[in-house]
């Protein structure tokens, strides 16, 4: 579904696309990066568990899901983050930021940049990141670099030099282990498996299905990953490592039987038990994280509903509840005016595929925004006890929530891309902004944590 909401971006793109497609025409192999877990050079465990038990406060879980969208995502997230900086309250009879309690961000291609960046350098996003990303022509120097002609008779194809882009350009080399060593949120980067169609997560927990170790994974691997266009983009490879025990196989196995009322669960435990087929799938092929949830909320939703719930989940985890469980959902997409509906022209092929993948891409998101709303109210009921009361607070950022009809109207015309002109950033960041802090639901949380 999503992979056709993506093809007005590479319409847009055109002749140079098409062009560069045929200079790099030859067979690529995608560069295997995830080594095997007997190779590990650490002994840090980037994994579910260890989110759960690093959490900021006994008082507050706070969950962050970023959507895709390219660099309007991005700067829309952004702006998020400055709301939560600014924002004070009182946890422990002191005055504390409300972005020093963030415990996850769950990101998907254009949020995933934002989401790592934050996670690997903490406050150094408010000074840098506009600079190193958000400001740059990104879409020209990527396509400039598809034309160096050392390109168009290699085998590293163009998701290699875009890795390479980001690596020297906004993440210098981190990996996961230097994730883990920044104190800061549980960073979830979600890419899409193109074999099973299924949500892949760089956490431990996925890894160890591969019998691979994450903590060496280059954090600008998974990012580009994450945001690798089909057919613009090759596929991330990861390779599923042999001669590893069954790594959590056994409890698929047993979690197929008890989800056998939900097909979209299924479809999830079958997709990920399908890694311990090691011959017949020994290479994972990783795309565009917003083919299988564009709003980064299926991670945490399918990951709880595996474990049985949100009371198995904790315990199982070694967690305790908190009184007060929120999650704020950043949606980056759009609703565009298109010209087909100012004439009785045919519409373009580029028209028909906007308007056909938006109506696809908003269905789907209403209905993730539906049932995870209903999921967050009766986890927060299996939490809860007589003398004990878990509190949700679900907030949803989106563009939709502008007053302003013209100034709606200019977001929602913000194509996807990794370029974006001064005045959009600016614009960006301040709604992002704007529309947590006039959030109805998240002033409620401020006034019960003042």
């Amino acid at each position: 579904m999503f992979v056709i909401s993506r093809m007005k971006y590479l319409a847009s793109l055109g002749a140079k696309i098409l062009l560069c497609g045929l200079l790099t025409g030859c067979t690529s192999y995608g560069k295997i990066s995830n080594l095997h877990l007997a190779e590990s050079p650490t002994n840090i465990d980037y994994s579910i568990r260890h989110g759960v038990r690093s959490r900021h406060s006994q008082d507050i879980t706070l969950v962050l899901a970023f959507s895709g969208g390219g660099s309007r995502a991005a700067a829309l997230s952004l702006g998020v983050l400055q709301a939560l900086r600014d924002s004070q309250v009182s946890l422990n009879n002191k005055s504390q930021r409300l972005l020093d309690q963030i415990d996850v961000i769950s990101a998907v291609s254009g949020g995933s940049f934002t989401a790592a960046y934050y996670g690997l350098y903490g406050d150094q996003v408010f000074k840098n990141y506009e600079e190193e990303f958000l400001r740059r022509n990104v879409t020209g120097e990527l396509i400039g670099g598809l034309f160096n002609p050392s390109l168009w008779f290699s085998k590293r194809g163009r998701t290699e030099m875009a890795i390479n882009y980001y690596e020297r350009t906004v993440f210098k080399g981190a990996t996961f282990a230097d994730m883990a060593r920044s104190n800061g949120p549980m960073i979830v980067i979600n890419a899409s498996d193109m074999g099973r169609g299924v949500r892949f997560s760089f956490l431990q927990d996925y890894f160890d299905l591969l019998c691979s170790d994450l903590s060496s994974f280059p954090v600008a691997r998974a990012v580009t990953a994450s945001s690798a266009v089909p057919i613009m983009f090759n596929p991330v490879v990861l390779q599923n490592h042999p001669d590893c025990g069954d790594q959590g196989f056994r409890f698929l196995e047993r979690r197929r039987e008890q989800v056998g009322g939900s097909p979209q669960l299924e479809n999830v435990v079958d997709g990920l038990a399908s890694y311990a087929q090691k011959e017949q799938r020994k290479f994972i092929h990783l795309v565009d994280g917003g083919i299988t949830d564009n709003l980064g909320l299926l991670a945490i939703y399918e990951v709880v509903e595996v474990a049985g719930g949100m009371k198995r989940f904790m315990q199982s985890m070694g967690g305790k509840p908190t009184p007060k469980f929120v999650v704020i959902s950043v949606n980056a997409s759009t609703s565009p005016q298109y010209t087909m509906e100012q004439s009785n022209r045919v519409p373009s092929i580029e028209d028909t595929i906007s308007a056909i993948s938006d109506t696809q891409l908003h269905r789907a998101n209403a209905k993730t925004l539906e049932l995870f709303e209903i999921s967050m109210q009766r986890w927060s009921e299996e939490l809860s006890a007589p003398n004990f009361s878990v509190e949700p607070y679900f907030v949803e950022i989106n563009f939709n929530s502008i007053d302003q009809v013209e100034r709606r109207l200019f977001f929602n015309q913000i194509p996807v891309g990794l370029s974006l002109q001064t005045e959009q950033v600016d614009a960006l960041i301040g709604a992002g902004r704007e529309l947590l802090l006039s959030n109805p639901e998240f002033q409620r949380l401020l006034q019960d944590l003042r």
